[in-house]
């Protein structure tokens, strides 16, 4: 009977372990290695990036200084072989036969005094005999190199261990016969001075780039210390304190233009809680007169007792002013939207002055019952919401109409001019005074404000046509003049 096969844990994995458990465990440790680099402090990370780059470019100039003094010496013992050779060369043409070179090893020995790392071999090429040597590397050198006489040198290692150069030639004698000789050098002590280097390289550079590391450190700590403004200032600021700006003057070029940013953030900020609050404010104002005359309404027609005529005259009553609170809130809304970029623009081709005839007859009634007559004149047509082009221009003409002097007349003129689509709607009335022109297109600003409430105005038309050029890109202006002809003006830029 076979035994029941049993897969134990294999190498490196833990009893009760999957492999995959490990695979999957893999990603969540690099996320984890990756978090943490990223919460280290920035001049940490700087000063390893500069051991890092240190590293590198002295691991270059490390190799390119070894390369250059390998080349160095290789020339320098090229250089000295060849000097040798000339002389040899001289000293065997001096020679009258091979026969006299082994008595002549007095003039070969002048050459090598001083030189213990040269040897030298004279060879009979006939017969491959030696006939002078002077050391043991000489003779080994013959048995290695005596029949690869060609130019250049030849590099090898000897019996002892030693790395040899030996230039491998052939010298005629006076007797016009030829002898050939090896001339080596001993690159032992060319060896200990690469080896020396490489020693020192080796020594040098965690030194060095510890130095670097800490230099690092300590220059990144001390270019980073502005941004410590940045923080006391973000750690100072609430929702009821929100003018302190950073001071540009001190700080680095590098960092005035984030400054800049973070200046600018802080008044858009400020700006923005500034709307909400006067939002809030304007809103719980507006919202208290409705609510409390339909509040005061309701509690008269409860406290006695009334005809079913009374409280439908109350109810009547109730609904203006529900209506009013309805539009108003729905103006609101739509003026928040707009503030956060939230209005959906759908743009088409719009006939403008199509529109303001389409409005025109409108509004035409309510013209009439006041003695306005509404013209309008001119073309243009522009790229935008047809809906809120109409809305806008709603408002402009119910404030001119509401303005005018009766009987008069109110005119819309449309226009194009260097690539722009003009809309005015001009009126002659009481006027605006220079100094709240640019008023007029705040949120609940009335210049008269008992006719404009009379009017069933709450002060918002105009700032909403603001928010509608704006999220078109166009603008809206407002002129009066002395003699009381006052103009709105809208502007869309064409493409």
């Amino acid at each position: 009977m076979s035994e029941p096969h049993h897969h134990g844990p294999g190498p490196g994995e833990s009893a009760g372990e999957h492999p995959s458990a490990r695979r999957e465990g893999l990603p969540k440790y690099h996320a984890v290695w990756r978090t943490g680099l990223a919460e280290t402090s920035l001049a940490l990370r700087i000063a390893l990036a500069s051991v890092v780059l240190g590293l590198i470019v002295s691991g270059l100039a490390a190799g390119l200084g070894y390369w250059t003094l390998a080349r160095e010496l290789d020339s320098r013992v090229a250089n000295e072989l060849a000097g040798r050779q000339d002389l040899l060369l001289h000293v065997l043409s001096e020679l009258a036969g091979a026969g006299n070179v082994p008595a002549s090893g007095h003039r070969f020995a002048d050459l090598l005094i001083g030189h213990d790392d040269l040897h030298l071999a004279v060879v009979d090429p006939r017969d491959g005999r030696v006939l002078a040597s002077f050391s043991r590397i000489a003779l080994e050198s013959v048995a290695r190199l005596g029949d690869r006489a060609r130019p250049g040198v030849l590099h090898w290692q000897g019996s002892d261990g030693k790395q040899y150069a030996s230039l491998v030639s052939t010298g005629t004698l006076g007797d016009g016969q030829h002898v050939r000789f090896v001339l080596s050098l001993d690159l032992q002590a060319d060896r200990q001075l690469l080896g020396a280097f490489v020693r020192a390289t080796l020594v040098g550079l965690p030194v060095l780039l510890l130095i670097v590391a800490l230099g690092s450190w300590t220059v990144a700590r001390t270019g980073l210390a502005p941004l410590k403004q940045f923080t006391r200032l973000a750690s100072t600021i609430t929702s009821n304190n929100l003018s302190q700006r950073l001071a540009r003057p001190g700080l680095p070029v590098e960092l005035r233009e984030l400054a800049d940013d973070f200046n600018a953030m802080l008044q858009r900020i400020d700006e923005g809680v500034t709307r909400l609050s006067e939002f809030s404010g304007d809103l719980a104002h507006e919202m208290r007169t409705p609510v409390a005359t339909l509040l005061g309404r309701t509690q008269v027609a409860l406290s006695k007792g009334r005809t079913i005529d009374e409280l439908r005259d109350v109810l009547a009553g109730n609904v203006e002013e529900l209506d009013r609170l309805t539009r108003l809130i729905a103006d609101m809304l739509f003026l928040a939207r707009a503030d956060q970029r939230a209005a959906v623009i759908e743009r088409s081709q719009v006939d403008l002055a199509g529109e303001a005839r389409r409005v025109a007859e409108f509004l035409s009634i309510v013209a009439e019952e006041r003695g306005i007559r509404v013209e309008v004149q001119g073309e243009a047509t522009v790229a935008a919401d047809r809906l809120l082009v109409q809305r806008a221009i709603t408002n402009l003409l119910t404030n001119a109409i509401r303005h005018a002097d009766a009987p008069g007349v109110v005119r819309v003129t449309v226009s194009r001019n260097d690539g722009q689509a003009i809309v005015e709607v001009a009126n002659r009335g009481k006027g605006i005074a220079a100094q709240q022109i640019e008023r007029v297109f705040e949120r609940f600003v009335r210049l008269d404000a008992s006719r404009a409430r009379a009017d069933g105005g709450m002060g918002l038309g105009l700032a909403i046509v603001k928010s509608i050029m704006l999220a078109h890109g166009g603008s809206v202006s407002a002129s009066s003049e002395a003699g009381g002809l006052t103009r709105f003006r809208l502007v869309f830029e064409c493409a």
